[in-house]
């Protein structure tokens, strides 16, 4: 646990990239390989699953530091994160521990199967033999909240360093259902493994957002569009006689959707294709909100395989009959892929997703503002050229969105935020009109600046009507601009809808609170856009 202590204070330590691949290859080519490979999985998201609630881990921490828990519970929003707050208040280490990251993370692993008695005793157990930043990995360990300033592509630049593979084989070895209770240093990096080949994914190419004019990308005819659909990406792969379905998360959700099996009596054998996983009824997509109703389920039941079919709207073929085709041009890509699909049965569950072909940009823009009448968010545009790259390399791939949809709304509660900003009030709840009541329909964290947060704490603190724990009710004075992606129906809220990525676009200090929309107004945009 040491030397991944070290290699963690190391990357804390600085936010120069050089030193942080530095760091990493170095720990790659020293640590022992159970070690290794535990660290790959931490690094790529393979979190072990939390054994331990937080409330059980505060009311130890409490407990063995000897400090009230309200006292605790005051020093929580100070800090700002649970396993430092843990790490701070608890005594100095009485003994030393020589165990590995393997084997912490192997016990963590078993911890979830014991009485919480015998969980308590092991945490406490734990608290007492580890030193200070061993303890506070520990506690990110434990919670499930691991999270460091190093991206996985980064880690795969320093493990290429260290291993001498190439960087890409590397992102496509890093790929898939692979956890390091069943999988070695050994069989993920250096071997060859055709039964892990068989079901892995490539890595997966993603656009940026355009922030310029889309005339400033050169002539249109250079360019590939398509609608930008608002589903799953996802890619299906037809390897060895099973259909394999992975999310871009790098999820295996083969079992959610069974109707893509059939693709194996019209689709040849190694064949990948990349596309959006969408809601299909009626010859057009189902809204989003359909959708997720399968998303959290391992199995589907029959009833919602009648009511939400699913297709996948396929606009990139990455493997044809065995052979990688990622390099070859876009242009090339899609001719393949349109020779593949020409002549599938109608009830095949994959759609090829349409060009949108226009003269000019502005041609092009006119297109784009029909984007949710078409059940899309705007456009995809792809350089015809380009290959199929790993990761977002800015260039080739852009989403061209269209603007968000807006609501005037007024905040009525105020809540710290975490890290950096626990000390001051970032996440707000926000209410629209009815009547004469202020009705909460969505809550933002994100948009404005440090210095408006600030200006807006120093305000909650004096104009704290109520306390709920850490949520403040405050007066009703100050309306903002909420951005939102899109807006369903939803019986969970007491405003009846639900807000897709909603977010603060600004802070209108020039308009009255009774100025701000009502009710009605979301409801009409849920009859327009939901």
């Amino acid at each position: 646990m040491k030397a991944f202590a070290d290699l963690f204070q190391t990357l804390d330590e600085t936010s120069k990239t050089t030193l942080k691949i530095n760091a990493l290859a170095h720990y790659f080519k020293h640590a022992d390989d159970k070690d290794r490979i535990w660290t790959i999985a931490l690094f790529s998201g393979r979190r072990p699953k939390r054994a331990v609630t937080t409330a059980q881990l505060r009311a130890w921490a409490a407990e063995r530091s000897g400090i009230e828990p309200w006292l605790f519970e005051e020093c929580y929003p100070i800090v700002g994160d649970l396993a430092e707050t843990i790490s701070l208040v608890l005594p100095d280490a009485s003994e030393t521990s020589q165990a590995s990251l393997t084997d912490w993370l192997k016990a963590l692993a078993a911890l979830a199967s014991e009485p919480e008695e015998a969980r308590k005793t092991f945490v406490l157990d734990a608290w007492d033999c580890l030193d200070g930043t061993e303890r506070f990995l520990f506690n990110k360990l434990i919670t499930g909240g691991f999270r460091v300033g190093v991206s996985q592509k980064l880690m795969t630049r320093a493990l290429a360093a260290a291993s001498g593979k190439d960087e890409a084989e590397l992102a496509h070895r890093l790929m898939g259902d692979w956890t390091p209770l069943t999988t070695s240093y050994h069989a993920l990096i250096e071997a060859d493994d055709p039964a892990s080949a068989r079901s892995r994914p490539y890595p997966f190419y993603l656009a940026s957002g355009l922030e310029g004019a889309a005339h400033d990308l050169g002539p249109v005819v250079d360019w590939h569009a398509e609608w930008k659909w608002d589903g799953i990406r996802g890619q299906v792969i037809l390897r060895a006689g099973e259909v394999f379905v992975w999310s871009r998360g790098e999820e295996l959700v083969s079992e959610r959707f069974p109707e893509f099996n059939r693709l194996l009596d019209v689709l040849p054998e190694g064949t990948v294709l990349d596309g959006e996983i969408l809601g299909w009824q009626d010859a057009r997509p189902m809204p989003f909100a359909a959708l997720q109703k399968r998303i959290g389920r391992k199995s589907v039941p029959t009833k919602l395989l009648r009511e939400i079919p699913v297709v996948i709207y396929a606009y990139d073929l990455l493997e044809w009959r065995g052979e990688d085709i990622r390099a070859q041009p876009f242009e090339q890509r899609r001719a393949a892929l349109v020779r593949a699909l020409a002549d599938l049965p109608e009830t095949a569950p994959v759609h090829l997703s349409p060009e949108i072909k226009a003269s000019d940009w502005n041609a092009l823009a006119k297109s784009r503002s029909t984007a949710r009448e078409n059940s899309a968010e705007g456009l995809m545009l792809k350089r015809r050229t380009s290959p199929y790259l790993a990761g977002r390399k800015r260039g080739d791939w852009w989403k061209w969105k269209l603007d968000p949809l807006t609501i005037d709304a007024v905040m009525i509660y105020a809540q710290s935020g975490h890290g950096r900003r626990a000390n001051l009030f970032t996440d707000y709840t926000f209410a629209v009109w009815s009547g004469n009541d202020l009705v909460p329909f969505t809550k933002a964290y994100s948009g404005l600046s440090d210095a408006e947060f600030g200006q807006i704490t120093a305000w909650v603190r004096k104009n704290t009507l109520q306390r709920f724990g850490p949520v403040r009710a405050v007066a009703p004075e100050h309306v903002f601009e909420i951005a939102f992606e899109g807006i369903q129906a939803s019986t969970r809220h007491k405003s009846g809808v639900a807000l897709r990525f909603p977010r603060m676009l600004r802070w209108r200090r020039d308009k009255p609170v009774q100025e701000a929309n009502t009710l009605d107004d979301l409801k009409e945009m849920l009859n327009l856009y939901g």
